[in-house]
């Protein structure tokens, strides 16, 4: 049999891989995304304990190897009488993970902002809640696109791991194929044509998000 009988012989494996590795990437893209916004506004105001703590939290989360983190839910929780099952922990694991940092680049972008436009925004009458949702917020997320779009990279390629706990993904499909065949070229560099094409769309989904930055005159060449 040749690669290419081979992987249409097993295309519905595939494909579920590729089902299960869009949902897995598109919800903890999302996620991850909204509780990096959570956290970034958590730390605006004057430094205290409470936001030494976040920042202590999000250096920890970006110190710890991704794989470690995903055994540390799957396999030592239940240690501790919390069991989760693959899909629970691969989701908690993407979200917690790398909304530590989406929520780095968001306090970087904050950085850069003038300080003015705070200060303007207090002079209108906005409540600081208002200032980051409204004003903020929008130009430190069109300010880090390209950030945005190596970690969402990142994030695309860490679903990889979550084969090791048995979530049937596009590199456990692989996995599986090759272990029938006893063949691995051929599935996985399908796979990996597969994991390219996400990634170009996502190339192409952040330009476009370029673009508009730059007709708003939030970003400059």
């Amino acid at each position: 049999m040749n690669g290419i009988e081979m992987l249409w012989d097993n295309l519905d494996v595939f494909a579920a891989g590729l089902q299960n590795t869009l949902i897995l990437f598109g919800v903890s893209s999302a996620c991850s995304f909204m509780l990096a916004c959570v956290i970034a506004f958590l730390l605006e105001g004057q430094d205290n304990l409470f936001r030494r703590l976040v920042r202590g939290a999000l250096d920890l989360m970006r110190m710890l190897p991704f794989l470690i983190f995903l055994y540390l839910l799957y396999y030592g929780l239940p240690n501790l009488g919390i069991s989760l099952d693959v899909w629970s922990a691969g989701f908690i694991a993407l979200i917690t993970y790398h909304g530590a940092y989406f929520a780095e680049i968001l306090r970087a972008a904050r950085t850069a902002l003038p300080a003015g436009q705070a200060e303007a925004a207090y002079a209108h009458g906005f409540v600081n809640s208002n200032m980051y949702w409204r004003i903020l917020l929008p130009q430190m997320v069109m300010r880090s696109g390209p950030l945005f779009g190596n970690q969402l990279v990142c994030l695309l390629k860490d679903t990889a791991f979550l084969s090791i706990i048995t979530l049937m993904d596009l590199t456990a499909a692989a996995s599986a194929v090759q272990a029938k065949y006893f063949v691995p070229l051929p599935p996985f560099i399908f796979v990996i044509a597969l994991y390219w094409s996400i990634t170009l769309l996502v190339e192409a989904l952040l330009r476009r998000l370029g673009r508009r930055a730059q007709k708003r005159g939030l970003v400059h060449e």
